[in-house]
C-alpha cells in the first residue's frame, strides 16, 4: 500500500469516527430534550402541560388562571411535577370540556370530573384521584327534606354535570334548571330562583361556610370516581397514570385530601384503577 492510499485510508476511518461521535452526542441531547425521559408523551408543546378546567368549583378549583387553586389544582401540579412538564391553566365551559380536550385544544383536563362510560366516548379518563358523593343543598326554612320531597319542585344543577343528571333520571322536579357553574347553582337557591340544588357534597359544604341560610338536606351516596379526560388514545393517560400511582404511594395523595377534605382517600382511589374504553 502506498503512502497516499495509506493516508487517505486513515483519514476515512478518522471521519467515520468523528461522525459516531457526533451521532452519540446527538441521541443524547435527544434524550435530554424530552418532556421526562424523551420519548412522546403526547402534549402538544413538548415539555409543557396546556390543563383545561371550569373554575370557579371549589374546593377542587378555586380562583382564575393564573392565580388558582384547589385540590384538582395541586394534583395536576404534582402531576406535572413528576414528568417534568410545565404546567398551564386555562378555563373553559364544563359543558364543552370533553370535546375541548378530544379535539386537541388542551393536553389534558382538571375539573371535578365523575368516570362516565357516555363520557368514555370522548376521552380517556385517568386512574382515579377522588371519590365522590352528590348532595341536596336547600335553605333553611324549606319543607325539602330528601329528594324524595321534589315533586313539583324546580331543581338547579351545573350543566353537564353528574348531579344535573342525577336531578334529570332520579327524582320527579317539574323543572331542572341548568347553570353555567356551580357557585351560580347555589346563589340561584339563595335567591329563590330554584327550590333546591344538586351538586357535588364537598362544594356544598364549601358554598355552607360562605353562605347563609342554606344547608344540606339530604347526602345523596353515588360513589362516583373522579378522573382526568384526555384524548382518545394518547400516551398521555399511560404517563399520568404511572405518576398518580407514585403520588399514591409517597403519600401526596393522602396530605392533600386531608388538607382538603379532612379525611384519609378510601381504597377506590388509593387502589384503584381505570382501563379506558
Amino acid at each position: 500500500m502506498t503512502r497516499t492510499r495509506l493516508w487517505l485510508v486513515l483519514a476515512f476511518a478518522g471521519l467515520l469516527a468523528a461522525a459516531m461521535v457526533a451521532a452519540g452526542c446527538g441521541d443524547d441531547d435527544d434524550g435530554d430534550s424530552g418532556a421526562t425521559t424523551g420519548e412522546d408523551i403526547g402534549t402538544i408543546e413538548e415539555g409543557k402541560l396546556l390543563v383545561g378546567t371550569d373554575t370557579p368549583y371549589p374546593p377542587f378549583e378555586i380562583g382564575q388562571p393564573p392565580d388558582i387553586s384547589g385540590y384538582d389544582i395541586e394534583v395536576m401540579d404534582a402531576i406535572a411535577e413528576n414528568l417534568g412538564l410545565e404546567v398551564t391553566y386555562q378555563d373553559t365551559s364544563f359543558d364543552t370540556i370533553f370535546r375541548d380536550v378530544a379535539s386537541g385544544q388542551f393536553d389534558i383536563e382538571a375539573a371535578a370530573s365523575t368516570i362516565t362510560p357516555a363520557r368514555e366516548n370522548t376521552v380517556d379518563f385517568s386512574d382515579p384521584y377522588y371519590e365522590a358523593q352528590q348532595s341536596l343543598v336547600v335553605t333553611t326554612d324549606s319543607d325539602i327534606a330528601s329528594t324524595d320531597d321534589l315533586a313539583g319542585k324546580i331543581v338547579g344543577a351545573q350543566d353537564a354535570t353528574t348531579g344535573e343528571t342525577y336531578a334529570n333520571d332520579e327524582t320527579d322536579a317539574s323543572e331542572v334548571r341548568g347553570f353555567p357553574e356551580g357557585p351560580d347553582a347555589i346563589a340561584a337557591l339563595v335567591t329563590g330562583q330554584v327550590d333546591a340544588v344538586i351538586i357535588d357534597l364537598p362544594v356544598a359544604a364549601d358554598a355552607l361556610e360562605k353562605e347563609s341560610g342554606i344547608e344540606i338536606a339530604e347526602e345523596i351516596p353515588t360513589d362516583e370516581l373522579y378522573g382526568f379526560a384526555m384524548a382518545p388514545g394518547s400516551p398521555l393517560v399511560e404517563a399520568v397514570d404511572g405518576a398518580l400511582t407514585e403520588l399514591k404511594d409517597d403519600g401526596t395523595i393522602t396530605e392533600l385530601y386531608q388538607k382538603y377534605f379532612k379525611t384519609d382517600p378510601p381504597d377506590s382511589v388509593l387502589e384503584g384503577t381505570n382501563e379506558p374504553t
